[in-house]
């Protein structure tokens, strides 16, 4: 009598061996909703460097002229890297650690990866702590910043309010002068008049620090569930932000003197095209911009569905970038017109880059507009919408990382795992809330993402193509779009990313100049401290060689090629997606051909099966050429 039999769709690849069914860890999840995985990446790309570095950058390197290399380079070394990042996450469904299964040999890479990203998340936080305070400043009816005469302001401060009303006809000597918002940011916010360096942080402030404990609470509710709930709560940080940029693009377009900043931001000077600086200040702005290299991409791509087309995703993202870094330009400099207008200075004298602009300039500005609190309120919650979101990314990817090392002791515990990490990096950056915190601030922002990314970004690039093989890597691709990545990507992948990079790489290094925060000078021993931050990412790849190639055995050169080796379970992460090579190398599958077992499961062929039989004949075509 037949039993009846169960389709074996139903059967997990676990439930068959019967006794290992304990054994497999808990789901890894995906992403719940369509937008979810677009708006994660949008959310994770667009964040406070659109706002405060693309628009000085642009200003200081040819304005409209700037624009030229900028694209030139999101071709060369910005698409790419970035469609190479989400292809290997989703097709291996794996963390920036697990990934490198890939080729066990560089997994030190993956370890450099979560070095630089929580060194980042550490000071990322603190600049969304001192959003908060600002934020929870502007919510009176005259902003603090606005008038001298606080216990915090000097005899040096000068009020723009008090010059105009006065309608002084003697000109008055603005040199030597400090606006209030000026020092309400360094006297008050910081205090950073009770440190005398970075080697004396002085004491906490303790509304700073409430600031920073907030903002790791509010990490730790959006990442509690991992990417089913940071997935809903982009839907609102990754779009609120367009509306205010708008609201307060309108608002500066329409105040006089707009025209001049806008002016400033825009006129073309070509002759800045021949400077090899301004190329590489484009590629060095698209590099940060995208977020290639943090693992954040890699990470959020490992929660998709195997056939998602990341190759439309690649294009929606770092163009809506691109654009975005422009309209914030006109949002800032429109603003940064109106202001030169009304203090009677060149613009060139109000623009800033970095905090700087978000804590001192606009705050100022802001104070000269109608109905001033709002406006400022409105500035802040749009810079934490757009801090938050990259936020999530860095400790979704921290998280992720160590727990699909570790999938059985810490996928069920995630919540309290990712507890203990916020915890452990809160704790790290008490020092940032100190007197002296800027300076440590500072160093971080200089170092710790500098050269130690490139070098990551770099060995991926080569590992992939070179030891992994291009062919391979694109007929991986073949499997999970329906087709080959074209000639333009294969060539950025082979040579011109990579070589850009290398450039990058050498020119940071010869053009190297020390940290310094307005007229302080760091000391050696701090730029020092720096340098091995920057080191010792990139020493993690030499490191993990080391271990990965004890792991083997015989001579140095067979521990090398064996390391080198993709690992036997290196693929796509469900049974079903395993054409081609991949079929019968994970645990327990004793699959035939990949076609035999599709028509099994399925009783007849989709266009992903057509792929994996052709891609099935290309692997023996060529199997029979090598026997040849």
């Amino acid at each position: 009598l037949a039993q009846p039999v169960t389709p074996e769709l139903l059967v997990s690849p676990s439930s068959q061996d019967g006794d290992l069914g304990s054994e497999c860890p808990e789901d890894r999840g995906n992403w719940t909703g369509r937008l979810d995985f677009l708006l994660s990446c949008i959310g994770y790309c667009v964040g406070l460097g659109n706002v405060w570095r693309f628009p000085y950058r642009a200003y200081t390197n040819g304005g409209g002229a700037f624009l030229v290399p900028y694209f030139i380079m999101l071709a060369i070394c910005g698409i790419p890297i970035f469609f190479m990042e989400l292809s290997l996450g989703q097709f291996s469904s794996l963390g920036p650690l697990a990934v490198w299964k890939i080729s066990p040999l560089f997994k030190g890479v993956g370890m450099g990866t979560i070095l630089i990203v929580s060194l980042v998340a550490i000071y990322y936080n603190m600049i969304i702590a001192y959003v908060l305070f600002y934020l929870f400043a502007s919510l009176t009816s005259d902003l603090p910043w606005q008038h001298c005469g606080n216990w915090w302001n000097t005899d040096l401060c000068l009020d723009h309010h008090v010059i105009k009303a006065g309608n002084t006809t003697f000109p008055v000597n603005i040199t030597n002068t400090v606006s209030p918002s000026e020092e309400y940011w360094s006297r008050y916010v910081l205090h950073i008049q009770g440190s005398s360096g970075i080697g004396d942080p002085g004491r906490i402030r303790w509304n700073l620090c409430l600031c920073l404990l907030l903002s790791w609470t509010i990490v730790y509710l959006c990442i509690l569930k991992g990417v089913k709930s940071s997935g809903k709560v982009v839907y609102f940080t990754a779009t609120f932000p367009y509306l205010i940029l708008v609201m307060l693009l309108i608002r500066g377009v329409t105040l006089e003197g707009a025209w001049k900043g806008i002016r400033f931001y825009l006129t073309p000077q070509f002759d800045h095209l021949l400077s090899s600086k301004v190329w590489i200040e484009a590629a060095l702005q698209i590099f940060y911009s995208l977020g290639v290299g943090f693992g954040g991409l890699l990470t959020f791509a490992s929660y998709n569905t195997f056939h998602q087309n990341i190759y439309r995703d690649t294009f929606i993202v770092t163009l809506g970038n691109a654009i975005t870094s422009i309209l914030a330009g006109f949002a800032i400099f429109s603003v940064l017109g109106y202001m030169s207008q009304e203090l009677g200075v060149p613009v060139n004298q109000v623009a800033k880059a970095g905090p700087g602009l978000a804590f001192v300039v606009y705050p100022q500005a802001m104070t000269m507009l109608p109905l001033s609190p709002f406006w400022s309120f409105l500035f802040f919650f749009m810079l934490l919408t757009l801090g938050l979101d990259s936020q999530f990314a860095f400790m979704e990817t921290i998280v992720t990382a160590v727990t699909d090392e570790f999938p059985y002791y810490l996928r069920p515990k995630k919540a309290s795992f990712s507890a203990a990490i916020c915890i452990a990096l809160f704790l790290m950056g008490l020092i940032l809330t100190t007197e002296g915190g800027m300076y440590w601030l500072v160093l971080l922002d200089d170092y710790s993402a500098g050269f130690g990314l490139m070098v990551v970004v770099i060995t991926t690039c080569l590992v992939v193509t070179r030891v992994y093989g291009m062919k391979r890597f694109c007929r991986d691709i073949h499997m999970m779009l329906g087709f080959k990545p074209g000639p333009y990507f294969r060539a950025c992948w082979m040579v011109l990313s990579p070589a850009t990079m290398m450039a990058l790489l050498v020119y940071n290094i010869i053009k190297y100049q020390p940290s310094e925060y307005g007229s302080y000078r760091f000391p050696a021993w701090a730029e020092a401290l720096g340098i091995l931050m920057g080191l010792f990412s990139c020493l993690m790849i030499p490191a993990g060689m080391l271990v990965a190639v004890l792991r083997e055995e015989g001579t140095l050169w067979e521990r090398l090629q064996q390391a080198g080796r993709p690992a036997m379970d290196w693929g796509p992460s469900l049974e079903e997606n395993r054409t081609g090579t991949y079929v019968a190398s994970l645990a327990g599958s004793q699959s035939p051909k990949p076609l035999m077992v599709h028509m099994r499961k399925y009783g007849g062929i989709t266009s992903y099966e057509n792929t994996a039989i052709e891609v099935d004949r290309e692997i023996e075509e060529e199997e029979e050429e090598e026997s040849m």
